[in-house]
């Protein structure tokens, strides 16, 4: 991808001593030549592994101090600057939409000659099956049951109307726009960089307009490692979920005791298998066709539990609980705990979320940028940030919605039972309708199938990353990290459960929520000087001209067009 021409060396012999230091500066930061992938195995590949090494190590021989000592890091971090997690989240909002709604809106993500690689109903089940799959299952009745019962910042009364509002406007803040914010955000840096810029698929080389050669040295290292230990802790702890949500599905089915931590690690290995094959089957065929079979079935259950369930009280519950989301967004966004009490209902909830999203936000947006090649930056944005809030909106109504519904008028004690364990929540509410069996069945193949699709995308993004880009990673580093990742999710469920993959992923997401907001402010610099963007012809061109064609190289590795001596690409 070009960028503006280099400024003009000086003349040998003249002082402009001050010139030449700032056109250097602006080589490094603008570079014309892209960054290409260097070895598979290199310093961040070898620095991640051995400090992944070593923090399974102590969580496994010292589970008690290793707790303990994340406990009390996370207290402090969420006091300190638990207001980044909402603030920035909202900010980056307000930026992709002037992005999406300018001029902006119109650079593709690779030449100005490239189309869409997938079909668009195709990418849509892609990126809504290997998002949070697994979380809209063990939260989907848990979250808003559990908001109906202690309702957030006690601004309604428990079990009344306005607690079931509040349920789902806050259920909708957790999953909606904050959590898609963060996705695009990361899907549409790495994409343009990629696609449109030819660099490696890395978050470092995008960094470049903030940090100049920096971004090749220990700083870009030091980012890249911290990306690969995120994303690992971020994606383990929707697989500790998973295996929670099968082997309570499978006692339901059963009425054995499965609930164990020993039958949840045998799970957690069983599917390892699975996605690990998954994942090195290469993304168009295992992939895409996992993401679609997830879409189908998730949305068979979700029209099942609409029918049978309190269908009409679930449509207004919808439209009233959407209106008060958009009606009182800013003021939901920035509403901060007042107290201690406040601040422990926040890491439960609220800030555990945004942390959520925000250690999943590399993989997700690599994930992303692979399969959004030719989409416009309105086109994806749009998408991205409305499709996926609309119908997660609609899931947890329905769900979390009817099991308001049971505990309001039938007097089913599923909100209290999920107090205690949000593991129990889904299935208690099967178990109010018919075909209980049936539909716990379908549950439980619906979660080894997020399962796998998750820790599949997992997998291959964490192979690009410590490939140094590649995105076509070797098959030995993919099957080493669908192990590592595995082991991860097994060490952690054995060292402390759902509490210490919650801590994890805080602790992982604290000094990640600032390289978000460098990339943003990166990603806004390289935009302004897209060729779309400065090119200034003396004469507005004719409605008939094409398009101008912009430098870019494809996520798959083609090499990009030959430019011409002023940096600009050749015209079509």
């Amino acid at each position: 991808m070009t960028q503006d021409a280099p400024a003009e060396p000086c003349p040998v012999g003249t002082d402009d001593e001050p010139g030449r230091r700032r056109a250097r500066r602006e080589r490094e930061r603008f570079p014309n030549s892209p960054h290409r992938p260097g070895g598979s195995r290199n310093a961040v590949f070898w620095i991640s592994v051995s400090l992944i090494v070593v923090l399974l190590a102590l969580a496994g021989l010292r589970p008690a101090q290793m707790s303990a000592a994340a406990d009390a890091a996370m207290h402090w971090v969420t006091a300190t600057s638990g207001w980044s997690l909402l603030v920035i989240p909202l900010g980056l909002i307000g930026l992709l939409l002037v992005l999406a709604c300018t001029r902006f809106g119109r650079i593709r993500l690779g030449p100005d000659d490239s189309r869409p690689e997938y079909p668009t109903h195709a990418w849509i089940a892609m990126l809504l099956g290997a998002v949070m799959g697994i979380g809209m299952i063990t939260y989907g009745v848990a979250e808003p049951v559990s908001h109906l019962v202690d309702p957030p910042h006690d601004l309604a009364e428990p079990g009344s109307q306005d607690a079931v509002v509040d349920a789902l406007r806050f259920t909708f803040l957790d999953w909606g726009l904050h959590a898609w914010a963060v996705f695009a955000t990361f899907g549409l840096a790495i994409g343009y960089s990629t696609h449109r810029l030819g660099n490696k698929g890395l978050v470092s080389p995008i960094l470049r307009p903030l940090i100049g050669r920096h971004a090749d040295g220990a700083a870009g290292k030091a980012v890249d490692v911290l990306v690969i230990l995120s994303t690992l802790f971020g994606t383990t702890t929707s697989l500790g979920l998973g295996a929670a949500q099968i082997s309570q599905g499978l006692s339901q089915i059963t009425g054995l005791d499965l609930t164990t931590t020993g039958v949840q690690i045998l799970v957690i290995a069983l599917i390892t298998v699975l996605f690990t094959a998954s994942a090195m089957s290469g993304v168009g065929r295992g992939i895409r066709y996992l993401s679609q079979a997830t879409m189908v079935i998730a949305a068979a259950l979700l029209l099942f539990v609409l029918v049978t369930g309190p269908t009409s009280w679930l449509i207004n519950l919808f439209l009233r609980s959407l209106g008060g989301y958009v009606g009182g967004f800013v003021e939901i966004s920035l509403l901060l705990p007042t107290d201690g009490e406040d601040l422990a209902w926040m890491q439960g909830w609220t800030y555990f979320m945004m942390a959520w999203w925000i250690s999943w936000g590399a993989f997700v947006g690599v994930f992303l940028a692979r399969i959004s090649r030719g989409r416009t930056i309105r086109q994806f944005v749009l998408v991205v940030l409305g499709l996926p809030s609309l119908i997660f909106s609609a899931w947890f109504t329905v769900f979390g919605g009817s099991a308001m519904f049971m505990d309001l008028e039938r007097g089913t004690s599923i909100g209290q039972a999920a107090a205690e364990n949000v593991n129990t929540a889904f299935f208690g509410l099967l178990d109010q309708l018919p075909l209980t069996t049936l539909t716990s069945v379908v549950a439980v193949g619906l979660v080894v199938l997020y399962f796998v699709t998750g820790a599949d995308s997992n997998t291959y993004v964490l192979s690009v990353i410590s490939s140094d880009g590649r995105m076509e990673p070797g098959r030995p580093v993919m099957c080493m990290w669908g192990l590592l990742t595995g082991a991860t999710a097994a060490v952690l469920l054995y060292a402390g459960g759902l509490e210490a993959l919650q801590t994890a992923v805080m602790l992982s997401a604290a000094p990640f929520i600032f390289v978000i907001l460098a990339l943003a402010i990166s990603l806004v610099m390289l935009l302004r000087r897209d060729p779309l963007i400065t090119a200034r012809p003396p004469s507005a061109p004719s409605l008939e001209a094409p398009p101008r064609r912009s430098a870019g190289v494809s996520l798959e590795g083609s090499r990009p067009r030959p430019r011409t001596p002023t940096g600009s690409r050749n015209g079509p």
